[in-house]
């Protein structure tokens, strides 16, 4: 077995789960031993995403799994949908990225806020791998404050016409649809943003790759142009009002990297006991030395503590009762936890852990843009603390 893919359950969380999100789990978690692991290092250094693996992961349930079964999806359970995600980045965060952006972003809006026909015409295709989709919200100079985002959305007799620029799109140079966040022109209506469905062969929409990026290498991360895109009123999601709508969707994808961030965390402890285990040092295995058995102990602990979080919020959202502050208090403390024992584990592995062929360090630069999406650390930060005091720092 490759150090990174056993399991890592020193609490026996894996006791609480069905039988049914067990198979689930070990049977990610075996395809990434077999399927991405093979490709993922070659692909992160060719800055490439491994794109045959997308039918791979159709074909398993992987995308949009926990949504209805009625269009193509697996209709897992939530805590299910989330060891999904944590088996998948414990190949590498690109992957993951790719099925939550799938799942999360593309298709759960289209459930949530779609029409009848829309959701006919593009969730089984999503569900299947055969089409791919983007989240267009963020822009150049809106991030964290998706309110002032300027793309526009303009009434016309016959639709709408769409201008404006959309940054640090995953998905965005190979996406068959995206769903695009505007706010709206409407003689005598207010402004308000909403969302469209623009498939990108549209005349006047263009994707181009992020150049220059130092993580998520194996991750197609591109800037959308829109350029007078012209759809019909049937493009626009009937039941999406207000930038609410968008952030419920972010709510979707954060509930993901809560449980993703975990496994880069398993996949980098792992590597750090099974090399700490062979590599010797003054006449010992390393792993025989303080300094490194008390990097093992705060690794594993981090990790248990993150296990405990991500279930009982899995629980949470499998009752109805999960909230979007709970999300942000798990996507905090997970990403944080992740990125302290991927830089441990590269500190333990030494000159090793520059390596391509040990993960620690792919893991560490993958972590630190997800330790900045859907949210940074610090805006996470502010909603709780508005959730504790009721007071707003934004």
């Amino acid at each position: 077995m490759v150090p990174g893919t056993e399991d890592v359950d020193f609490y026996d969380i894996g006791s609480h789960l069905s039988q049914e999100e067990r198979m689930i789990r070990d049977g990610v978690r075996e395809w990434v031993e077999a399927r991405v692991l093979s490709v993922i290092q070659e692909a992160y250094v060719e800055r490439r995403f491994p794109l045959e693996l997308v039918p791979e992961m159709g074909e398993m349930g992987m995308l949009g799994a926990n949504l209805p079964e009625e269009y193509g999806c697996a209709g897992v359970s939530n805590i299910a949908y989330g060891l999904i995600m944590q088996e998948l980045e414990r190949g590498d965060s690109g992957i993951r990225s790719f099925a939550s952006v799938q799942g999360a972003l593309v298709m759960y809006p289209i459930h949530a806020f779609g029409s009848a026909d829309q959701k006919e015409e593009w969730l089984p295709a999503l569900a299947s791998g055969k089409r791919i989709g983007c989240f267009g919200l963020t822009e150049p100079d809106y991030g964290s404050n998706p309110a002032g985002m300027t793309t526009t959305a303009r009434r016309t007799a016959d639709g709408w016409v769409l201008d404006g620029t959309k940054m640090w799109i995953t998905n965005g140079s190979m996406a068959d649809l995206a769903v695009i966040w505007a706010q709206t022109e409407e003689p005598g209506r207010p402004s308000g943003i909403r969302g469209f469905l623009v498939p990108t062969d549209h005349a006047g929409f263009t994707a181009k790759d992020q150049p220059g990026k130092l993580s998520l290498l194996a991750s197609d991360t591109s800037e959308l142009h829109l350029d007078q895109v012209e759809v019909p009123d049937s493009a626009r999601l009937p039941e999406a009002t207000g930038l609410k709508s968008a952030l419920k969707c972010l709510t979707q994808a954060r509930y993901g990297i809560v449980w993703g961030a975990l496994g880069a965390a398993m996949a980098c402890y792992s590597e750090a006991v099974s090399y700490a285990k062979e590599r010797f040092a003054f006449g010992a295995p390393i792993g025989a030395k303080q300094l490194q058995q008390e990097r093992i102990a705060e690794m594993l602990t981090g990790i248990t503590q993150g296990q405990l979080v991500a279930l009982q919020l899995g629980r949470l959202k499998d009752e109805g009762r999960m909230t979007p502050e709970q999300v942000s208090l798990g996507k905090r403390a997970n990403v944080r936890m992740a990125c302290d024992v991927a830089r441990e584990a590269r500190r333990l592995l030494g000159a090793s852990g520059i390596l391509v062929e040990y993960s620690a360090m792919r893991h560490m630069a993958n972590l630190e843009s997800v330790y900045t999406y859907e949210g940074t650390h610090d805006i996470h930060s502010l909603i709780l603390g508005q959730a504790v005091t009721g007071l707003s720092a934004f």
